[in-house]
């Protein structure tokens, strides 16, 4: 028998002997384990898994099961399963009845699904504690492929898991831990969570089979981790798109991510921006000082190793376990949650933000966006303003107007931008410093960021506001004509208040002055002396504006003078006068009780405060008469070049000197003028002294001022002025009755308490009524001097020769008409303007003699019958007597 034939025979001897203890086997291991059956006949021999099986055979994994040896399936139930169904579309369209029409032939997210429940080792003791044991899945997460699934079948079988994807090559992990005598797979770290193992497990030829009681998730991308995270709301909070998407795209990902505590820990107004729809580049930052990408995912079992991690944005993370508390820390962070797992990487979770000082940059533009000034800074960065709001150093007080306040004024009313225009009032808006209301009085001027070319660089100013209104006297404030609307906003190292509508720099001098009707004739006067350009572009200048009424007090005819064409240097002189050549605010001149200041004319003004309770200031120029002062009245109008402030009376200056000669043209009294030449008196137009060697000289008329009363050239009408002319002797004695002479007056001292508003001291005399003065005629005529009546029914004026008698016995008067002051002859006399010519008065020989001597004659002839009437009343009284003597008359004349 050949030797093969032997082999074949003791073979068949042994099959009884092999039957025999197959069966001595299976009865050994009673219902739990049966070694030939592997892990697809456990599956098909229990009736919980049935849904699980066609899951497998859709996937196409029943050859992959069959081909692994030495493996763990966690096997979800046909309940588990049927409880997923209404959350997963995938396990849901895997279960229908194969179609025709079947979209996804592959089936790939199905199959890497329960890739995620299988081992490819047989877990060799199962957990008895809390304390989570960390498994390999032979899940290998890939990012999803692009374009729809194709119809064309998967390339051969069986499909095992091709290791690789997005987490550097390692598969999914998954936890198994134990706790109240159960299994619970797919726990956190601290094993908590997961799925119930609710049925024995099953030892199979070629691996264990573990059922539970639902599904086991697959970790997904870790946006959605994030969002699932209970204390990461915050975070989920703020996350923007562009975040979503790096978190889902980026692989090999290890995040440390802050609990909400650690968000909650910012200050108010740095949460407020970083919810706001402008912190999408601070966010992005902040995410990728917490991020961290590898060649490998890092888990927290690396960390016992100590870790120094550089992260995407740049600054390392620092892992150390503290030695003595046992606490791992992440930098200056202390780790809460570890290896929370995600298709893309792993996320830790620490107790504070791993953001380095000052590196988060949470600007004064941050907070402007969050807060609803868009425009605003919209505004800035069209006119190139932004390192205004973009200095984190920087201290500033912003004045800054809400998107509501911009869209109500409109395009219209702000200067277009880009603009130089626009650039300047949004400067006008940033004061230096951290001002608090506290630090704010009423009245004060604040300098801006604004500087002025018109100031010469310097910084233009804003006046501030500050009152109580109500009965709890609530604060209001305001910058310039601007109200703060709300409470202030503190931002580091700065403050931002809002006000109701965008701030206007000032505009030039006179354009800021137009408005005020009360100071019209005054601009009225630069625009007719051509002074307009001049004053406009001349830096740092106060101007002190008269009211209209100054007009008016400095006399009609000064006015009149000034505001000739053939007096224009004058009136610039003047004009000038009221412009000092630097910028004085009203708290430098109200401080101390003296001040002179230049002007632009030249010379200087002086300042006097009265000794009084309203602490009055006044103003003196350097030329004009004594008395003449005016009351300053401080208001802080600010300008383009400075500021404006007014006065109650117009200032001359010395370099204008007021003659009786200029104040007669402007009065209309050329012919007066012609007549004082004729007569020798042309210096008292020149207001000099009377040539030596004159008869005015001998009189001693030096020093003397003089008052004019001229008459119009109208007042002439009907005068033959060729045959006055020519009679000398009369120009002169018409011209001596109109001249008074005045003599100089002792220095003015303004009164102490107040100012007199009063027009007669810039009048030339005092025309009160029966106020009488003595001529040039008064010396040569008995009827030389004149007076001065007021009348009843009217304000008028009226002015005579004193005792002249005309007509019928009528007083011949001329009416004043305007005045007005000579700054010559030491500030005295000046012109009074009247309506007719004061003719020397010669009374003729009736009102000279016969008046007195008829007087005299009805006098003696009434003395005379008077006496004629003594004397018959008392012949009367001695011829007829009514009574006789006792005894007789003769008796009575006889006794001794």
């Amino acid at each position: 028998m050949r030797p093969w034939c032997h082999i074949f025979l003791l073979l068949l001897a042994l099959i009884p002997y092999a039957l025999s203890s197959q069966v001595s086997f299976a009865t050994h291991q009673q219902n739990v384990t049966i070694l030939s059956t592997n892990i697809v006949d456990a599956l098909s021999n229990d009736s919980d898994y049935t849904s699980l099986l066609r899951l497998l055979q859709r996937a196409k994994l029943i050859p992959t099961l069959n081909k692994l040896n030495g493996s763990t399936l966690f096997a979800p139930t046909n309940d588990a399963i049927e409880k997923h169904l209404g959350l997963h579309s995938v396990w849901r369209e895997a279960l229908k009845e194969p179609s025709s029409d079947l979209r996804d032939n592959v089936q790939e997210q199905l199959r890497q699904e329960l890739f995620y429940h299988l081992l490819n080792y047989t877990l060799p003791i199962l957990p008895k504690e809390k304390n989570p044991q960390v498994l390999k899945t032979l899940h290998y997460p890939r990012k999803p492929s692009s374009g729809p699934p194709t119809h064309d079948p998967p390339p051969s079988p069986p499909w095992l898991p091709v290791p690789g994807g997005t987490l550097g090559g390692e598969p999914q992990r998954l936890r198994v831990a134990a706790r109240d005598e159960k299994i619970y797979v797919g726990v956190n770290a601290f094993g908590d969570g997961g799925a119930e193992v609710i049925k024995p497990s099953v030892n199979t030829s070629n691996g264990l089979v573990l059922g539970v009681g639902t599904m086991l998730e697959v970790p997904p991308d870790l946006a959605i981790v994030i969002k699932r995270h209970t204390s990461l709301k915050y975070l989920t909070k703020i996350l923007i798109p562009e975040i979503v998407s790096f978190l889902n795209g980026t692989s090999e990902l290890t995040l440390f991510l802050p609990v909400d505590s650690a968000w909650e820990a910012l200050p108010f107004y740095e949460r407020l921006y970083l919810e706001s729809k402008f912190a999408t580049d601070d966010l992005t930052r902040i995410v990728n000082m917490h991020a961290v990408v590898r060649k490998n995912v890092t888990y927290s079992e690396q960390f016992e190793k100590g870790l120094h991690l550089k992260t995407i944005h740049g600054p390392t993370l620092d892992i150390a376990i503290d030695s003595e508390s046992g606490k791992t820390m992440v930098s200056s962070a202390e780790l809460v949650e570890p290896d929370i797992y995600a298709s893309n990487g792993v996320l830790h979770t620490v107790s504070s933000l791993l953001v380095p000082p000052g590196s988060l940059r949470l600007t004064p533009e941050k907070y402007l966006l969050v807060l609803n000034c868009t425009s605003f800074v919209s505004l800035l960065h069209s006119v190139n303003l932004t390192p205004l709001v973009n200095d984190t150093e920087a201290s500033w007080t912003i004045l800054a107007p809400k998107d509501d306040v911009i869209e109500l004024f409109g395009d219209d009313h702000l200067p277009e931008k880009g603009s130089e225009e626009l650039r300047k009032l949004l400067r006008y808006h940033f004061i230096p410093g951290k001002l608090t209301p506290k630090k704010l009085k009423d009245g004060m001027l604040v300098e801006t960021a604004l500087e002025e070319p018109g100031l010469d660089g310097g910084k233009q100013v804003l006046p501030v506001g500050v009152s109580t209104r109500g009965k709890k006297e609530t604060l209001s404030l305001s910058f310039g004509e601007a109200s703060v609307i709300g409470e202030p906003v503190e931002i580091n190292n700065s403050l931002i208040y809002f006000v109701s509508h965008p701030l206007t720099p000032p505009v030039d001098a006179l354009q800021t002055a137009l408005p005020s009707l009360d100071l019209s004739s005054f601009l009225a006067a630069v625009f007719s002396a051509g002074l307009a350009d001049y004053l406009n572009l001349t830096p740092r200048t106060t101007f002190l504006i008269p009211h209209n009424s100054a007009f008016k007090r400095l006399g009609l005819l000064v006015s009149a003078h000034l505001l000739s064409v053939s007096s224009k240097s004058d009136l610039e002189r003047v004009i000038k006068h009221h412009v000092l050549n630097d910028v004085e605010y009203a708290d430098q001149m109200q401080n101390g009780s003296q001040h002179t200041y230049g002007t632009l004319e030249g010379t200087d003004v002086h300042i006097d405060r009265t000794s009084t309770v309203n602490k009055t200031l006044l103003l003196s120029g350097s030329g004009g008469w004594p008395e003449m002062h005016s009351e300053l009245k401080l208001k802080n109008t600010l300008t383009q070049t400075g500021v404006i402030h007014e006065v109650s009376d117009i200032l001359i200056p010395r370099s204008v000197e007021l003659t009786v000669g200029k104040l007669v043209r402007a009065g209309k009294g050329s012919t007066m003028a012609t007549m004082m030449n004729k007569a020798g008196l042309d210096w008292i137009l020149n207001g000099t002294a009377p040539p030596e060697g004159s008869a005015w000289a001998d009189l001693g008329l030096s020093g003397v001022g003089w008052t004019l009363l001229c008459p119009t050239d109208d007042a002439f009408k009907g005068v033959n002025l060729t045959a006055l002319y020519a009679d000398s002797n009369r120009v002169r004695a018409i011209v001596s009755q109109h001249l008074i002479p005045t003599q100089r007056p002792s220095q003015d001292v303004p009164e102490k308490g107040r100012l007199v508003d009063d027009v007669n001291k810039n009048r030339p005399l005092t025309l009160d009524d029966a106020t009488t003065y003595t001529t040039l005629q008064s010396a040569a005529a008995l009827y030389g001097d004149v007076v001065f009546r007021q009348t009843e029914d009217s304000d008028d004026i009226l002015v005579g020769i004193k005792g002249a008698r005309g007509d019928n016995g009528r007083r011949e008067w001329a009416r004043v008409l305007a005045w007005g002051r000579s700054t010559t002859g030491g500030g005295t006399g000046g012109v009074i303007q009247i309506d007719r010519p004061l003719v020397p008065y010669s009374p003729s020989w009736w009102n000279a003699y016969g008046a007195p001597i008829g007087v005299g004659i009805v006098g003696s002839i009434l003395i005379g019958l008077f006496f004629l009437g003594v004397r018959a009343i008392w012949r009367r009284d001695t011829t007829e007597a009514t009574y006789e003597p006792i005894g007789g008359f003769a008796q009575e004349e006889e006794d001794p």
